[in-house]
């Protein structure tokens, strides 16, 4: 099966080309660096589409976001389409629900994106919808955040402290985060690809963790002595100096893919535990 891939430099495309070019003959475009007008797609069966721009701390504009997230992704689609590629497999992002949340997310829940990342996601998943046929099947794939091994920003973040810190104040937080390892969401990935499944599904781990569990989880991998304690102020200080950090260290965010693993009657490889190992220490150890 010949596949085309983008973003196949970033995080979770390099993994899935290092780990299935074997599967499939695939090949690689960049709209970075490559003509999206020579691109040539007559033989190619399946397009899985991860280039995006992702989630910025500090934002990026509105427009910018819609020429990537959206107009990009439309362009491909549509030359997709006219080529006779016979699915197109959208990444997006549980963004599209919302924000952190006591509710589970699961397939069905209503979206209501709050940032402009989301908005983007959102609204080229319905314009891909609107492109499909019996003959041009459109996958979308919806992810909380993505660990492995040379995971950058807040996860890299939080093993750079468990290695410098001993005594955090991350004891007793009660939250829960969904996430998902790369090697699960790669073989879902796959999945969907061979069993050419349409429709929308969320890629997650077996269970959400606190932030708490997680940090221990990471010590425990790392052989560090980590203590964690609980300071009354520090969440509310936290709130207020850093609003963003206090929801990703305090609030929840989970989602609930058994619908996904229904459907596809799909089982994720690899447990939370084993994740978090080869986030720190790769796969082949």
């Amino acid at each position: 099966m010949r596949l085309l891939l983008t973003g196949a430099n970033g995080f979770v495309g390099s993994y899935f080309f290092n780990n299935y070019s074997s599967t499939y003959d695939i090949l690689k475009f960049s709209f970075l660096k490559d003509d999206f007008e020579s691109l040539h797609i007559k033989e190619i069966e399946v397009v899985l589409h991860l280039s995006a721009l992702v989630h910025q701390m500090d934002g990026a504009s509105a427009d910018e976001y819609e020429r990537v997230n959206v107009s990009n992704t439309l362009k491909l689609a549509k030359k997709a389409k006219e080529f006779g590629v016979r699915q197109f497999v959208f990444m997006s992002t549980v963004k599209v629900y919302g924000e952190e949340s006591d509710e589970v997310y699961t397939e069905n829940v209503t979206c209501k994106p709050q940032d402009e990342y989301g908005k983007s996601k959102l609204k080229a998943e319905k314009e891909l919808q609107k492109l499909e046929d019996d003959n041009f099947r459109i996958s979308i794939v919806r992810t909380p955040i993505v660990y492995g091994y040379g995971v950058k920003a807040n996860l890299k973040n939080l093993m750079g402290l468990v290695d410098k810190v001993p005594l955090l104040p991350f004891g007793g937080i009660n939250n829960r985060r969904s996430l998902t390892y790369v090697g699960n969401l790669c073989a879902l990935l796959e999945c969907i690809i061979q069993k050419r499944q349409r429709g929308v599904f969320l890629a997650s781990d077996d269970k959400a963790l606190s932030t708490t569990q997680l940090i221990e989880a990471i010590a425990k991998v790392k052989k560090r002595s980590c203590w964690l304690v609980t300071l009354p102020f520090f969440p509310e200080l936290l709130k207020w100096l850093k609003p963003s950090f206090y929801k990703r260290l305090f609030e929840s965010l989970e989602v609930d893919n058994q619908e996904t693993k229904r459907l596809l009657s799909f089982e994720n490889p690899y447990t939370v535990e084993e994740g978090i190992g080869f986030m720190v220490h790769g796969e082949k150890q």
